[in-house]
């Protein structure tokens, strides 16, 4: 039996786990021979620990966005490794004894990372020749953050052309270790409807981001200027107040969903709606742009949400109405305009056709060849 330690971090729900989850899935269902298993490493090595940070995660980005926004560009986000400003180096050999010990008891013969932190603690002892285990970065936004271990890991999912020439000009890592996978969703919304879809006279609109609060929603029904033109389904997440508040609207266009966590069920909706409005997260943008539907954001996370928005605008991936005193108008222009759809899914087909191979193939293929050269090695 061959055994893959999968490693995001937080136990929170986040894209990292997603990410994490469909290619668990993937190698399960391919691999009578495989093995997976999901350890939230922060957890793992004190579970008090990765409350408080999530925690304080949680109310920095809410109450003080702007700063944490800085602080994320200056530690996390240039190439110059500052880890020691926040105190962490001194607190890595005590990260790297607990992967150690880690290792040890889950002996694993491959490792993928769907999290920076614990790629950098192994970066960290593969440079040291303390473990040979393969280790695969599996990158959930649309850059890569300072924190990521690089060239002493194995193999490198990547999510475009562009971050690939920044890890072989900068990093000098061999281009043969790098795939050029896209960021990977479950292969469940790697399907998509025949052709355009069409718009009907009453675009379904498909609301995420519930999760972060009822303000934000109730912001975005207000620019909205209360029209029903639209039908509306909302993503509360786990939000049971915002889910409650608008049941009690009792408006029969506006249907709220608590959290999906089945792929299908999530998948069908997809299929039903003409247009999604959501954060710039790289996991949720990735499901949406495979669907080929029409995106759009009214707000960000600062940090990786601000950044992925970025880039995202650069490719004419999404449309940004944040800017924006009233939202109806524009969404209502881009779904009934046929030459801006069209180059919408122009620009959506050129960011697909710089996808080297799913991430699920490529590591069907890394599988294969460590099975084999575990077997020469056995001989």
């Amino acid at each position: 039996m061959m055994r893959v330690l999968v490693l995001p971090l937080f136990q929170m729900s986040s894209g990292h786990h997603k990410v994490a989850d469909a290619l668990m899935d993937f190698l399960e269902q391919q691999f009578s021979f495989v093995s997976c298993k999901k350890v939230d490493f922060l957890s793992y090595c004190n579970e008090y620990i990765e409350k408080l940070v999530s925690e304080v995660y949680l109310r920095w980005i809410r109450s003080h966005p702007s700063s944490y926004h800085h602080i994320y560009k200056m530690l996390m986000y240039r190439d110059v490794q500052k880890m020691e400003w926040i105190h962490l180096e001194p607190w890595m050999p005590y990260f790297e004894h607990k992967m150690k010990r880690m290792l040890e008891k889950e002996k694993p013969h491959f490792i993928i990372c769907t999290h920076s932190f614990p790629s950098r603690i192994l970066h960290r002892l593969k440079r040291r020749h303390l473990i040979d285990i393969p280790v695969v970065n599996v990158y959930t936004d649309f850059f890569i953050n300072g924190i990521w271990g690089k060239k002493a890991i194995d193999y490198h999912f990547v999510p475009h052309q562009e971050a690939k020439k920044e890890l072989i000009t900068k990093y000098k890592i061999p281009k043969e270790r790098i795939v050029v996978t896209g960021i990977p969703v479950h292969e469940t919304f790697m399907t998509r409807k025949n052709g355009y879809r069409g718009t009907s006279y009453r675009p379904h609109l498909l609301v995420a981001g519930g999760n972060q609060g009822l303000g934000n929603i109730l912001d975005f029904f207000r620019k909205m200027n209360g029209t029903n033109r639209f039908r509306y389904s909302v993503l509360c997440g786990n939000n049971n107040e915002l889910y409650e508040e608008i049941l009690r609207w009792k408006q029969p266009h506006i249907q709220p969903f608590s959290y999906i966590s089945n792929c299908e069920e999530m998948n069908r909706l997809y299929d039903e709606v003409d247009a999604v409005i959501t954060k710039p997260g790289g996991v949720t943008v990735s499901e949406v742009l495979h669907k080929r539907i029409p995106l759009f954001t009214i707000g960000y996370l600062p940090g990786q949400e601000q950044i992925n928005l970025r880039y995202l605008e650069s490719k004419g991936l999404i449309y940004n109405l944040s800017r924006l005193e009233h939202y109806e108008q524009k969404i209502w222009r881009v779904l009934h305009d046929h030459m801006e759809k069209s180059r919408f899914h122009r620009r959506v087909a050129e960011y697909f056709s710089q996808i080297e191979q799913t991430a699920q193939d490529s590591l069907k293929e890394l599988i294969l060849m460590h099975e084999k050269n575990q077997k020469v090695l056995s001989k």
